[in-house]
């Protein structure tokens, strides 16, 4: 089985290099092409075009910054529903609106190939450690040939949602919003502590051995608390991106979300106080 890997960011580079590990050998395809020197080193084969990596393939991954990109190397008769062989498998890890997984979905089923949602909860270097958790949803028997590839790009678990398309993404929006809530709190947190006189290391070393002994709570306070925001794993960008999606798809749906208003408004404060670029627990310096 051929696979291509489209999308070789921060987080899609080592999803990538987990791939050509396990199976020696990977079409690979960057707009920026420098960004796949690494891969080819280690035997992966560079595409100059997407049309020309998705004839290629049996499966293509794709780990692309938003929806517009998506749709852009996905739609077209350049794109990848168009070009991919017969039967073949499209597997998205971008975070995206679930609307968008539901019309790629359709176009791929007019092409008789398959895209499968499979957005993933992880930052770079779970990703480079195989501990990351796939969130999957889409045709079922798809799904079951998809899981031994999913292994092979790192994923410590695979977490099936169910066969609609959008499923998975609709889990990874809830998802997302959880843990930007989770920055949010503790960074207003940790202000008020310190602002009290109270040593907000030691507090959180108390609570994250405790009450909140989770991955989350440990690692990103200890980002918070060293306020070492410019090395982003994630980007604030990005972050806004994901929050944003979020509060669209509440719209679409009729949810209320008033905590996910106000983290909104955080990240875009701090978009415009020009810590894009800056990891997404950067929001804390808004509290500033």
């Amino acid at each position: 089985m051929k696979i291509g890997f489209i999308g070789l960011g921060n987080l899609g580079a080592p999803i990538a290099e987990n791939v050509l590990k396990n199976t020696k050998q990977l079409f690979i395809f960057n707009r920026t092409a420098s960004k796949g020197k690494m891969l080819v080193e280690k035997g992966a084969v560079l595409c100059h075009t997407v049309k020309e990596l998705a004839a290629l393939c049996d499966v293509v991954f794709t780990v692309v910054s938003d929806d517009e990109a998506l749709k852009e190397i996905t739609e077209g008769d350049e794109g990848i529903a168009a070009n991919l062989k017969t039967g073949g498998i499209h597997i998205s890890i971008s975070t995206i609106l679930p609307a968008t997984a539901k019309l790629l979905s359709s176009l791929h089923r007019q092409y008789d190939n398959y895209y499968l949602a499979s957005p993933v909860m992880g930052r770079p270097e779970i990703a480079r450690e195989g501990k990351l958790n796939f969130f999957v949803s889409g045709d079922k028997e798809i799904l079951q040939k998809a899981k031994p590839i999913l292994l092979y790009a790192g994923a410590a678990a695979v977490w099936e949602f169910g066969e609609k398309a959008d499923a998975a993404n609709v889990a990874k929006l809830c998802s997302n919003f959880l843990i930007a809530a989770a920055i949010e709190s503790m960074a207003e947190g940790i202000q008020l502590a310190r602002k009290s006189g109270l040593d907000p290391g030691a507090w959180m070393s108390i609570l994250t051995q405790t009450l909140f002994n989770s991955p989350v709570y440990t690692n990103y306070s200890a980002i918070l608390l060293n306020e070492s925001f410019q090395q982003a794993a994630f980007s604030l960008r990005l972050g806004l991106k994901d929050v944003s999606l979020m509060m669209k798809q509440a719209l679409i749906v009729q949810a209320k979300m008033p905590i996910g208003k106000t983290i909104q408004q955080q990240f875009t404060d701090s978009m415009d106080n020009g810590l894009g670029e800056y990891d997404w627990t950067a929001v804390a310096l808004a509290l500033k």
